[in-house]
C-alpha cells in the first residue's frame, strides 16, 4: 500500500486524458504545478492538432504563500530575416510559406504553414522552468501519462477527428505528418488509434538531458538546418538564445475580487481588463441574462475593446507603461461615454489552443494555456513534434506576413486567468479561440461574479461573440426578441445553431466559500474535470 499522501485538487481540461493526467499527480502527492505540466505533456498526445511542445504558451502561477507569477514561453520572432540556399546550393528567395483552407462547414478560414511559418518555439523551455522552480514530482513521475498513451495509443474520439478533419491540408502537407496523422495513407478518424512512438522516446530523452537537448544540441541544429536548406528562417542561434520570461501578472479589480490575467506584451490579458473596466460601469447585474439588452451590453462593450484596440494600442504594445496607459481613467473616459450613450438609446477563427486549470489543497492554483497555432506540418526529426505556424498567423502580424520585428517576443490573445477573493483562488480558468479568447472569458467571469452563477452553469451559459461588424451567437439566446429590439441591425448576424468551439473553450475549476472544489471541461472542445479528494 502506498505510503504517498492525495494532494486534494481539481483540474480541468481539454480531454479526458489530459485532465486524468493531471488528477493522477495530485494521488501520487503532487501539487497543482506537477498536475499542469503533466496534462500539458499528455495534451500534446491526446490534443495534438490544438497544442504541441514545439509551439508556446503561458502559465500564470499562483502559490500557497501568496505569490503571483506569469511563465511567458511564448513563440519568439526569429533574429533575421535572411534565408540560407537550398540543398542543391541555390538560394532561397522566398520562404516556404503557403495557404491552405480549413473547411468548418458553415465558413472556410485560410491559414498558412511551411517552414516560414515557424517561430521560435517556447513550450519545452517553460514546462521545464516552471516544474524546476514550483514542481514537488521527479520530471520521470510527470511525463509518464503522456508516455503511456503515446505508446499505447489512444482511440480517436468525435471531438478529435473533428478537429483531424478540419486540419486535414496541414496534418497531411508532408511525409512525416502524414506518417502520424494518415499512417495507412488515409487521415485517422473517429474510432482509429492513435500513436506518437517517437514521442514517448523523446520524453524519456527530455528526463534524461533537460531542455538544452532540445535547444542546444543535435535536434536545433537539425531544426536550423532544414530551415536554411528548405526556405525557414529559423538559425541555431535563434534556438540557443530563447528564454522563459517570468513577468509580473496584470492584476484588475472587478467589484471585491482581484482577477490576474497575462500582461502585455501579450494582448488577451489587458483587452479583457480593459472590457472588466467598461462592464463594471454598467452594471450587467442588473439585467436579465441573455436578455436583449444583456446581449447589447455585451455587444457593446466588445465593440468599444476592438476598437480602443485599432486606436494605438499595437503602437505602444512594448513599452512599459501600456497597461497603465490603456487602463488609465483618461484613456477609458471617452469609451465610456460611448458605451452610455449607446445603451440609452435601445439597442444599437478556429484556434488551435488549449488551456488547463488546476487547484490543489493547498492553495496553489496554475491557470495554463499552450497554442501550437494550427502547426506547420514540419515534424522535428525523430520526435513525433509538430513545429508551430505562428508566423503564419494573421491575427499575430497585424503588420503584414513576413513584416513582423526581428528578435521580439510575439503577443497573443492567450490569457491564463485566477480570480481571487480575499487573496485566495476563487476561480482559475482560460480559454482557446484566438480572437475569442478574450470574450470567452470575459462572459465566464461576468457569469459568476455579476450573475452568480455556478460554475458549471457559467461555462455552458450561451456565448456571443463580435468582431468586424460580425455578431456570432449561440443558441439560448431569444432570436425575435433581439431582433425586434434593433440590436442586431447594424451587424452581419449568424445565430449559431449548435454551440461550437468557435465560442472557446474555457476549462474552469472553482473553489467555493467553504473550500469545496468543482469544476468543467467546457463542452465545447471536448473538455472533462477531475476532482481528487484528499
Amino acid at each position: 500500500m502506498s505510503s504517498v499522501k492525495p494532494n486534494r485538487g481539481a483540474i480541468a481540461a481539454g480531454h479526458a486524458l489530459t485532465a486524468e493526467a493531471g488528477a493522477e499527480m495530485l494521488r501520487q502527492g503532487g501539487n497543482a504545478f506537477d498536475a499542469a505540466i503533466a496534462a500539458a505533456f499528455a495534451a500534446c498526445v491526446v490534443e495534438s492538432s490544438l497544442t504541441s511542445l514545439a509551439g508556446g504558451g503561458f502559465l500564470l502561477a499562483h502559490t500557497a504563500a501568496g505569490e503571483n507569477r506569469l511563465f511567458d514561453f511564448f513563440c519568439q520572432t526569429p533574429r533575421s530575416k535572411d534565408l540560407g540556399r537550398f540543398r542543391d546550393g541555390s538560394l532561397c528567395e522566398s520562404p516556404d510559406f503557403f495557404p491552405i483552407h480549413a473547411n468548418f462547414g458553415d465558413t472556410v478560414q485560410e491559414f498558412h504553414i511551411g517552414q516560414g511559418s515557424m517561430a521560435v518555439p517556447g513550450a519545452i523551455a517553460g514546462l521545464l522552468q516552471v516544474h524546476h522552480k514550483l514542481g514537488r514530482l521527479p520530471l520521470e513521475q510527470v511525463v509518464a501519462p503522456a508516455q503511456h498513451w503515446a505508446t499505447q495509443g489512444t482511440e480517436v474520439e468525435p471531438f478529435r477527428a473533428y478537429s483531424f478533419q478540419i486540419l486535414a491540408p496541414i496534418l497531411t502537407a508532408t511525409a512525416a505528418a502524414r506518417a502520424i496523422y494518415a499512417p495507412e495513407g488515409k487521415l485517422l478518424g473517429l474510432g482509429d488509434r492513435f500513436y506518437l512512438h517517437d514521442f514517448a522516446a523523446f520524453l524519456g530523452d527530455l528526463v534524461r538531458h533537460g531542455a538544452d537537448w532540445f535547444y542546444q544540441g543535435d535536434l536545433a541544429r537539425a531544426i536550423a538546418q532544414d530551415c536554411q536548406a528548405q526556405g525557414g528562417y529559423l538559425s541555431l542561434e535563434d534556438l540557443q538564445t530563447y528564454r522563459v520570461i517570468e513577468r509580473e501578472p496584470l492584476a484588475v479589480t472587478y467589484g471585491s475580487d482581484t482577477i490576474l490575467t497575462n500582461p502585455p506584451p501579450s494582448s488577451g490579458g489587458t483587452l479583457i481588463a480593459f472590457a472588466l473596466h467598461l462592464l463594471a460601469q454598467v452594471s450587467p447585474a442588473s439585467t436579465l441574462h441573455c436578455s436583449p439588452r444583456h446581449v447589447a451590453v455585451l455587444r457593446e462593450v466588445m465593440g468599444l475593446t476592438n476598437l480602443a484596440r485599432q486606436q494605438g494600442y499595437d503602437d505602444y504594445l512594448y513599452r512599459s507603461d501600456i497597461a497603465a496607459e490603456f487602463l488609465s481613467p483618461t484613456h477609458l473616459a471617452p469609451y465610456l461615454d460611448q458605451l452610455r450613450a449607446s445603451l440609452s438609446q435601445g439597442g444599437s477563427k478556429w484556434g488551435s489552443t488549449t488551456h488547463i486549470s488546476v487547484v490543489d489543497g493547498e492553495g496553489n492554483a496554475a491557470s495554463l494555456t499552450t497554442s501550437n497555432g494550427e502547426g506547420s506540418s514540419y515534424i522535428v526529426p525523430g520526435t513525433g513534434i509538430m513545429m508551430n505556424n505562428m508566423l503564419g498567423e494573421e491575427d499575430l502580424c497585424p503588420q503584414g506576413f513576413h513584416q513582423w520585428p526581428t528578435n521580439q517576443r510575439m503577443s497573443s490573445m492567450m490569457a491564463p486567468t485566477i480570480v481571487l477573493e480575499a487573496g485566495k483562488p476563487r476561480l482559475v480558468l482560460g480559454s482557446g479561440g484566438s480572437n475569442r479568447i478574450r470574450t470567452a472569458i470575459l462572459q465566464v467571469i461576468s457569469n459568476v461574479l455579476d450573475f452568480g452563477m455556478d460554475i458549471e452553469a457559467a461555462v455552458n451559459a450561451p456565448r456571443l461573440h463580435w468582431e468586424r461588424g460580425a455578431l456570432h451567437l449561440e443558441p439560448g439566446f431569444d432570436q425575435a426578441h433581439i431582433e425586434a429590439q434593433g440590436i442586431t441591425c447594424d451587424d452581419e448576424c449568424t445565430w449559431w445553431q449548435a454551440r461550437n468551439m468557435f465560442f472557446g473553450g474555457v476549462h474552469t475549476v472553482a473553489v467555493g466559500a467553504d473550500g469545496r472544489l468543482s469544476g468543467v471541461g467546457d463542452g465545447r472542445r471536448g473538455g472533462a474535470c477531475v476532482v481528487v479528494d484528499g
